[in-house]
């Protein structure tokens, strides 16, 4: 199974139930790629735009490629106002840019999707020299703050989590050195996020490809079976996360 439109079905309920970044990781990208009305910024996989309006805000010359045709059309919606907003429908592994060139080349939550011997090499090709490549996501630990209810979710998991296909997609972001880039580094901020039951259920059944193409007859009992342990443990679920940036440039 190809995951990589699934969240392009449902566009409404992801972007309402996807963390969003904080707006320190936009400033240290901007401000590490020195971005302004002169510089030409590619956003590979947008989404619904979360991550899309800081850069449209310093005037750049902003480009977007997203393969999901509902995620194209809901940016257009969002963000068709801004005379430098423009995004292409197609897939960027395979999309010609022809002689286009970047100053910064970015990519939050998306990248990973992509192969690296494919992702690397193409971004390094599309980056003028100087050029920065910034991939940014959340990591999150749903084990620390949550104690036992943790160890009664995995056993609804074991019970009735019976996905088609496994979700794989991973990306060793440290590798990007091997493939020309230089001055590596990453930082990261914290953030906590309190749910309820039904809204765990909610951001789940949106934001994660394995829940949301899980099937009946385990959809159903699975998702019950989570609801229900949080109710009994109080009707809370505590996720911390950590926004991780990882920054690097084409010399």
């Amino acid at each position: 199974m190809d995951f990589r439109k699934t969240f392009d079905t449902i566009p409404e309920m992801f972007d309402k139930w996807r963390p969003r970044y904080c707006d320190e990781l936009f400033a240290d990208v901007i401000d590490y790629a020195k971005i302004d009305t002169s510089k030409s910024v590619l956003e590979i996989g947008p989404g619904t735009g979360q991550a899309t309006e800081p850069f449209l805000k310093t005037d750049c010359n902003y480009l977007a490629i997203e393969l999901g045709e509902h995620f194209v059309e809901y940016t257009k919606n969002r963000f068709g106002y801004y005379s430098n907003f423009n995004i292409v429908n197609d897939d960027f592994e395979i999309h010609e840019f022809g002689t286009q060139k970047f100053d910064l080349v970015f990519s939050a939550a998306t990248i990973q999707w992509i192969p690296e011997r494919i992702c690397f090499p193409k971004v390094y090709n599309l980056l003028k020299s100087g050029g920065t490549l910034a991939m940014f996501m959340t990591y999150t630990d749903e084990i620390t703050s949550n104690g036992a209810l943790y160890d009664t979710i995995q056993k609804v998991y074991d019970e009735y989590f019976r996905v088609e296909t496994r979700y794989t997609c991973s990306l060793n972001y440290d590798n990007v050195v091997n493939y020309g880039f230089v001055d590596f580094n990453y930082r990261d901020w914290k953030r906590t996020r309190v749910y309820t039951a039904e809204e765990y259920i909610e951001y789940l059944a949106s934001t994660q490809v394995e829940h949301i193409t899980l099937h009946e007859p385990y959809k159903s009992s699975f998702f019950n079976g989570v609801r229900e342990a949080i109710i009994n443990a109080g009707n809370k679920i505590i996720l911390n996360d950590t926004i991780a940036l990882y920054l690097t440039k084409k010399p």
